[in-house]
């Protein structure tokens, strides 16, 4: 992209063992138990990967005009500890108050569902920007056109059909699943039997998109940031936003996700050394999902192989 369109970074974050965060949180959960389970606890804690997050993106994709991190009345640790770091100039902390302006009393909320549902509203936010989680990592040099090419986002995922006996049986239950909000997303826009299934991917997205969806269906979106924690009544705004791209004809499809990525870390270290240095450069991204959870001596393997690959 030039400087006519450039391209902004979009991340979120949140320190859940924050005292005054926790304090926001307990009343407006059902079962205190809860809060301290493993299930619970993960999506909301963290190791400061999100430092790691934001020097990949510095190092391996410079063309970034701006980041914006949205957290609730927090700052990554990170940069009150190096003000001075000329790199960190493009860095902007948003305020859930800032995009959720006119819209207060949806506040507080813990869901990142909703959130990402209104990060559209990023005050001068680029009209191409790339959306990531805080667990996300840029590994290699990427260019803007691994994101847009002639200004049409880039999507990273593959065609799944609708079992719809499953889904039945999916809306009955109680329990969240990512795949079934996937589903709600395409068939908001259209698509009844099959939905186009993204990874877990950095996920280039256009302003204009969601915004005009907003324009057009306010209450729809109104109806999906209702929720204080995550609901599979939800729509996932990045699988939206596919679904309306698709639509339009106004996207690139990229079969390769280019992606190596840790959901669970019950294999040997050995496994996660071999898996890094072998792939590591033949891939742009690397997910590392709950790492919270990870043990010790495997936690301490990957956050230093990323801090030499970022620094």
């Amino acid at each position: 992209m030039t400087k006519e369109h450039p391209i902004d970074a979009v991340v979120l974050w949140v320190d859940g063992g924050d005292s005054k965060h926790k304090s926001k949180m307990l009343p407006h959960i059902e079962n205190i138990e809860k809060i301290n389970t493993k299930s619970f606890r993960t999506r909301y804690d963290h190791v400061n990967e999100i430092k790691f997050t934001i020097d990949s993106l510095i190092k391996f994709a410079p063309y970034i005009r701006n980041i914006f991190i949205i957290t609730d009345e927090q700052t990554p640790e990170f940069l009150n500890t190096e003000k001075n770091n000329k790199s960190y100039k493009k860095i902007s902390i948003i305020d859930h108050k800032l995009i959720f302006k006119g819209y207060e009393q949806y506040l507080p909320t813990f869901n990142s569902l909703t959130i990402e549902t209104f990060m559209f509203r990023v005050p001068g936010l680029a009209e191409h920007f790339i959306y990531l989680n805080d667990d996300i990592f840029l590994i290699n040099k990427t260019s803007s056109n691994d994101f847009f090419r002639d200004g049409l986002p880039v999507l990273r995922g593959k065609w799944l059909n609708i079992n719809k006996k499953k889904r039945k049986k999916k809306i009955k239950q109680s329990k969240f699943s990512l795949k079934h909000v996937h589903q709600n997303s395409s068939i908001l826009a259209g698509f009844s039997e099959k939905f186009f299934y993204f990874r877990h991917t950095p996920h280039p997205l256009r302003k204009s998109t969601l915004e005009n969806f907003f324009k057009q269906n306010e209450q729809t979106v109104l109806d999906n940031i209702q929720y204080k924690f995550r609901n599979k009544k939800q729509f996932i705004i990045q699988g939206l936003a596919n679904h309306l791209e698709i639509k339009n004809k106004s996207f690139i499809q990229m079969n390769r996700l280019q992606l190596i990525y840790f959901r669970s870390y019950k294999k040997p270290l050995l496994w996660y050394k071999i898996k890094l240095n072998f792939n590591n450069n033949k891939k742009l991204f690397l997910g590392l999902q709950s790492l919270d959870l990870c043990p010790q001596p495997v936690l301490i393997y990957l956050l230093k192989w990323l801090e030499k690959r970022v620094n």
